[in-house]
């Protein structure tokens, strides 16, 4: 996921009417009555009907003809998606990723008239810090699913009990089993104050947010709108651009002198991206509803999610050539059959089109601040970067692997940054 930073791309991407960002400031409804809400016990139970269905569209795909070039600059490799369509059709199971959501305690409550569902993992720790954990495009609440026991039971893990966590994952309205919104305004805005209700209805006094992608985007809102219960984010995507690096990449130039090596890294990531890898996030914030074909067709929601950006593209185009490396074909697959069961295509696409923010641009954020730079994101954030974005840094790690899906890929890796990021801010709770 990502929207454009400069101020051209904005322009461009801004297709929302007015309407939307006042429906978006408008306080949440709920929040008056968020202690007496009724929050219903979820369990997933998918038709084999839908299973049956699914199979007999991934055998009908029409295909079209190879790619022309040897490489993947056109775009998914035929081989690539005939390897994944033959695994997806006859290996893959359902009923597997189905009973993996369903040993975890799944809830659904309503807020500002729609429904919220999210996962709730309370630690046998007495002291554990809650933490609200925000899932992005094109992912859900699957890429959460590695990081949950290690940390609500960080002993089982050879980790101090005073490291653990509550965590509460709920799935972005439009994805997953959320509620699909039937009106405008819905954009990071309105769901990083519906969070906030969200939390506060699960009791909590004091507690953490963490994201990246969208969950990003909310965690930013969350602590811009700086609820007195919320002690810090910690995000694995920091919006930290500065202007006058945003606006040289609207020019599409050569990185501007006098940046460092890092810096210089990031701004030809970045550059790498708006030219050769946005197209998805244009169409979705133009024209989400035009994208039938992705709710139509397994196949080609397959080759839109998994064609997000060039690395995550790369990295699962190994995973289905038989590589093994942070991903399995099972993984991918249980994330893309979500999205196609819920039929969350575009109503999960509609959010670019919500969203009015510069996705990276600086936010000016006052509250704590944890940040972990994988390499393999859209742009590995540099320290000094991070610094000026937040001038209350607690946190900054460069890591030497992840992307992305950083949660999924790297659970380990990803969990120790969690449990270091949020140590300073424990004793508040």
């Amino acid at each position: 996921m990502a929207s454009p930073t400069s101020h051209t791309r904005r322009s461009v991407l801004a297709g929302s009417a007015a309407a939307t960002v006042a429906a978006s400031l408008r306080p949440t409804q709920a929040a008056a009555a968020a202690e007496s809400a009724p929050i219903r016990p979820f369990k997933v139970s998918v038709p084999e009907d839908a299973l049956v269905d699914l199979r007999r569209r991934i055998a009908a795909t029409r295909w079209p003809e190879r790619e022309t070039v040897a490489d993947a600059s056109q775009g998914l490799q035929l081989a690539t998606m005939q390897a994944l369509a033959r695994y997806w059709e006859s290996e893959h199971d359902w009923r597997k990723c189905e009973a993996k959501l369903n040993a975890l305690p799944q809830f659904m409550t309503e807020i500002d008239g729609l429904d919220i569902h999210f996962i709730h993992v309370r630690s046998r720790e007495p002291n554990a810090m809650p933490l609200i954990i925000t899932h992005g495009w094109p992912g859900s609440i699957i890429e959460q699913l590695k990081i949950v026991e290690p940390l609500t039971n960080p002993s089982a893990h050879g980790v101090a009990a005073s490291d653990a966590f509550d965590l509460v994952i709920p799935s972005i309205p439009g994805y997953g089993y959320s509620g699909k919104p039937t009106t405008t305004g819905w954009d990071p805005v309105r769901i990083a104050r519906a969070w906030a209700v969200l939390m506060k209805r699960l009791g909590y006094a004091r507690y953490a947010a963490q994201g990246g992608d969208w969950g990003d985007a909310i965690s930013e809102q969350m602590a811009l709108q700086a609820p007195p219960e919320l002690l810090g984010i910690h995000t694995n995507m920091a919006a930290t651009v500065p202007a006058d690096l945003a606006k040289a990449l609207q020019l599409g130039g050569p990185p501007p002198s006098g940046l460092s090596d890092d810096e210089r890294h990031a701004y030809e990531q970045l550059d790498f991206f708006y030219k050769t890898g946005l197209g998805y996030a244009l169409e979705m914030k133009n024209r989400p509803q035009t994208l039938y074909g992705i709710a139509d067709s397994p196949i080609g929601l397959a080759a839109w999610i998994l064609d997000h950006d060039a690395r995550s593209q790369a990295l699962m185009a190994r995973v289905f050539d038989g590589a093994s490396e942070g991903l399995t074909r099972d993984d991918i697959l249980d994330n893309i059959t979500l999205y196609w069961l819920t039929n969350t295509a575009i109503s999960s696409a509609r959010l670019y089109w919500e969203n009015q923010l510069a996705f990276f641009d600086v936010k000016n954020i006052s509250i704590p601040v944890a940040v972990s730079a994988f390499p393999d994101e859209i742009y590995q954030v540099p320290r000094s970067w991070a610094e000026r974005a937040f001038p209350n840094l607690i946190h900054y790690n460069k890591l030497d692997k992840g992307g992305h899906f950083a949660a999924w890929e790297q659970p380990r890796l990803f969990a120790e940054e969690i449990r270091v990021a949020f140590r300073p801010l424990r004793r508040l709770i």
